[in-house]
């Protein structure tokens, strides 16, 4: 299999496949080096704030490395038992294997409601005339034209205890009291939700539009009704739309740092919080290193699973043809 892409590689090819990898090389493998370096030394009162990896030692000719391992012992610390804590319901004594936890929940509960509200909206879109498609497109991208943050503060005065729609419903007698809406788990959902929805549609609807209606007749003339329809071939052939869509919204929704803050409650810290505390009010950036390069592990596993799968998708469609 390689040589043969070996044998039919372009020349011209070689700049339309290099640029990516250039781009990866910049902006992820030399910062992700520099942050495992950083991850293996200590906290120091210096600038930088870390003790060097190695120092050179002129007199005896040789270089010593100083490699230390502290700061993952510190997240892993009484690891299996904090597990089992959480695993009765309890929170654990590990901080970082708590806010880990929390933070996959959060990004797992966002990408499976992104993706139930998100797939009907794709499905619609992407059966709609064309003739105002674009316009429906257009909808679902506008919220991307106001900063990202004021649409949280935004948020903020709807769902606050004093906000727009406790005043409301006090106001139109369907309340009593106001509801308990904002820093919560409710609000931190919902926000996250608004949020990452429009990563999740635009996925499915570009596998969606490609999907042949006729197959869907053919489906209905053999007996077949709308839910085996659905189940038998619209959902099998927008799988790689949905994979896309979950991993856009899944891998930044694990380090989402400013609706947690905002809207999310001293309950729901999550391992964006912990970065930002370790850096800059404790100063510990060796510990906020590993932090980042445990997170980065967790994220690589479930790409290089969509990478693989997509990869062996192609080269069967490339068989097939």
């Amino acid at each position: 299999m390689l040589l043969k892409r070996i044998k039919n590689f372009r020349p011209g090819q070689g700049l339309v496949v290099g640029v990516p990898y250039v781009w990866l090389l910049l902006l992820f493998l030399i910062p992700f080096a520099i942050v495992l370096k950083i991850s293996f030394a200590e906290q120091a009162l210096a600038i930088p704030p870390y003790t060097p990896l190695y120092t050179v030692d002129g007199d005896m000719g040789r270089v010593n490395v100083a490699l230390s391992y502290i700061n993952y012992s510190d997240i892993f610390r009484d690891f299996f038992g904090s597990l089992w804590q959480m695993f009765k319901g309890g929170r654990g004594d590990n901080i970082y294997l708590l806010t880990y936890w929390l933070s996959i929940k959060t990004a797992l509960t966002t990408t499976i409601i992104c993706l139930l509200l998100g797939y009907p909206i794709a499905y619609a879109i992407s059966r709609a005339p064309e003739n105002i498609r674009n316009g429906l497109l257009l909808a679902i991208m506008l919220p991307f034209w106001t900063s990202f943050l004021l649409r949280v503060y935004a948020w903020m005065s709807l769902l606050g205890h004093n906000g727009i729609l406790n005043n409301y419903l006090l106001k139109w007698g369907i309340i009593n009291t106001p509801l308990d809406m904002f820093y919560n788990s409710f609000s931190l959902n919902l926000v996250m939700v608004y949020a990452y929805l429009p990563f999740m549609v635009l996925p499915l609807y570009t596998q969606l539009v490609k999907l042949d209606g006729r197959l869907l007749e053919a489906s209905a003339d053999l007996g077949a009704g709308p839910i085996k329809s659905f189940l038998t071939i619209t959902l099998p052939l927008s799988k790689v739309g949905i994979i896309a869509g979950s991993m856009l919204v899944f891998i930044p929704a694990v380090g989402e740092f400013v609706i947690p803050e905002l809207v999310g409650g001293p309950e729901n810290l999550m391992i964006g919080k912990v970065l930002w505390q370790a850096f800059f009010d404790q100063n510990n950036w060796p510990l906020a290193s590993a932090v980042a390069v445990v997170m980065v592990i967790l994220l690589v596993f479930p790409i290089a699973l969509f990478h693989r799968y997509e990869t062996r998708e192609i080269e069967g469609d490339t068989g097939h043809a």
